[in-house]
């Protein structure tokens, strides 16, 4: 799927595996991207063999589908998840450092020295005091 970011495949299968009666256009909205787009990528992942698409057979709308993950599917939710997380923890490590940097620019300017007895940092989740 070269035309979906990991992070859309990411939310695409999560929000498949959470809601497999969810419409083309609620995708759509959802994620912000084309209802063309969401048909594309659904096809792309049906072609892989990682969502299976089923007719609700007793439903007044017969064009109403259920986007079930298969176990392949369900191993590159896992794949894509954990490539996805590891994406943003170097996020999160990437701006927690420019951050800190600009906390000791903050504290060590004198042009800035009298904003500076604002700065009261506090601790971050873990437990460094690296934070505004």
């Amino acid at each position: 799927m070269t035309m979906i970011s990991d992070e859309y495949r990411y939310k695409l299968l999560k929000l498949l595996a959470e809601r497999p009666n969810v419409s083309q256009r609620e995708v759509a909205k959802e994620l912000g991207i084309s209802l063309g787009k969401v048909n594309y990528c659904l096809t792309a992942l049906i072609n892989k063999g990682w969502v299976k698409a089923q007719n609700f057979k007793n439903s007044d709308n017969k064009r109403a589908y259920a986007y079930l993950l298969t176990p392949g599917g369900i191993e590159e939710k896992a794949q894509v998840t954990f490539s996805f997380l590891r994406r943003k923890m170097a996020e999160y490590e990437a701006l927690r450092d420019e951050i800190e940097g600009l906390q000791n620019e903050v504290v060590d300017s004198p042009e800035i020295e009298p904003l500076a007895k604002h700065f009261r940092p506090e601790p971050y989740a873990d437990g460094s005091k690296n934070a505004l």
